[in-house]
């Protein structure tokens, strides 16, 4: 069933359930809030908990969902762990969530 295309869009069950995981991650406020802190750049746990106004477990926690969704990558510097968006498309995907809403 995995292999499956559908016959009006050509798209697989697979990229269906792989969409479908991509969105989840936009569906929680405090995800959007650390990707809309990202988007200046790279920052540590902490930068991102003071901006964002959260504890560090929160925060931890959700990088971890959105490094694992390739919407974030990280970079360690000695003892500091950088956060930064993965690519220029997370941006765009925020910016067309935000133009929908403001139609």
């Amino acid at each position: 069933m995995v292999n499956k295309e559908y016959k009006l869009k050509g798209v697989s069950e697979e990229e269906l359930l792989e969409l479908a995981d991509l969105f989840k991650m936009f569906a929680d406020s405090t995800r959007i809030k650390i990707l809309y802190d990202l988007f200046d750049g790279e920052k540590n746990v902490t930068e991102i908990c003071d901006d964002i106004e959260m504890n560090q477990s929160a925060v931890s926690h959700q990088l971890k969902a959105l490094k694992t969704a390739k919407l974030v990558k990280s970079r360690r510097q000695g003892k500091a762990v950088y956060y930064g968006l993965d690519d220029e498309h997370v941006k765009t995907i925020i910016a067309m969530g935000k133009e929908h809403i403001e139609e």
